[in-house]
C-alpha cells in the first residue's frame, strides 16, 4: 500500500486527538500541519489542522475539487478579505486564492471533498451566525447542506444526552471546545472522530462541548487506510 494514504478506509472508526501530534512543516515557510486523512503529497483529500505563524502566506493555488475551512483561533486572510476565529468559509471547486496570516492563525481545513454539482460558496463569520434550538437542549448552527451531506456547530451544555442513533453516510466530528462522550470514550477539545456508514452511538457530554459535525459524507471506499 502506497504510505501517502492515511485513514481513507471509511469503513474504519477512527478517533485522533490532534493535541497529540506534532506540528509537521508545509511546502510554505512557516506553515505548518497535523493530518487526519489524506490521499496523497500535496494533492487530493485532506482533512488537517493548519497553523500559519505571523507573517506566513501560501502562493495562490487552485482548488479543483474545493476547499472548506473553519477558522479556529486567530485571524486567517487571503486577497478576498480577513476571517477572524469561528469563520466558516468555503471555496468552490475551481477557485483559486493566496491565504495569509498577518499575526498567525490556527484553520481546520478539508479539501477536495465537494460532491458532485455542489459549487457553493460561503462565507459566514461569527456575528453572522444563527443559533437554532435542536434536539432537547442543544443549540445547532447549520454551515452547509447539499444532497444528503449536512454540516453545522453544535453546542452542547452539561450533562446533556442525545439518544442512540445511526449515521447514513457516515459522522465526521472535530470538537471545537469542551468534553464529548459517547459509549466509546471521551474526546477533549481537538479531537477528531470519524465513524462509517451505519455505525451508531449514544452521544453525550458531562462538562458540556462544543462540535463541529458533518454527515452522510462517508461511503464505504476501497482505499485502504
Amino acid at each position: 500500500m502506497n504510505k501517502k494514504y492515511l485513514n481513507l478506509d471509511f469503513e474504519k472508526r477512527v478517533v485522533i486527538n490532534a493535541d497529540e501530534l506534532e506540528w509537521i512543516a508545509s511546502p510554505a515557510k512557516g506553515v505548518w500541519r497535523k493530518q487526519f486523512e489524506r490521499a496523497a503529497e500535496e494533492s487530493g483529500r485532506v482533512t488537517s489542522i493548519v497553523r500559519y505563524d505571523a507573517g506566513a502566506s501560501f502562493k495562490p493555488h487552485a482548488h479543483p475539487s474545493g476547499e472548506e475551512i473553519l477558522v479556529l483561533e486567530g485571524v486567517f486572510s487571503d486577497e478576498n478579505g480577513d476571517y477572524p476565529a469561528g469563520t466558516y468559509l468555503r471555496n468552490p471547486p475551481g477557485s483559486l486564492h493566496a491565504p495569509f496570516s498577518k499575526d498567525g492563525c490556527v484553520i481546520f481545513v478539508k479539501l477536495d471533498q465537494f460532491q458532485s454539482g455542489d459549487h457553493k460558496q460561503a462565507v459566514l463569520r461569527p456575528e453572522e451566525r444563527e443559533w437554532l434550538p435542536g434536539n432537547g437542549n442543544l443549540m445547532v448552527m447549520p454551515l452547509h447542506n447539499h444532497l444528503g451531506e449536512h454540516t453545522a456547530l453544535v453546542k452542547w451544555p452539561k450533562n446533556e444526552r442525545f439518544h442512540p442513533h445511526k449515521h447514513w453516510g457516515g459522522e465526521e466530528i472535530f470538537v471545537l471546545d469542551g468534553l464529548f462522550e459517547d459509549e466509546h470514550g471521551r474526546y477533549p477539545r481537538h479531537s477528531w472522530l470519524r465513524s462509517p456508514h451505519n455505525s451508531e452511538h449514544d452521544p453525550f457530554s458531562t462538562e458540556g462541548s462544543l462540535i463541529y459535525v458533518k454527515v452522510g459524507h462517508l461511503l464505504p471506499s476501497p482505499i485502504g487506510s
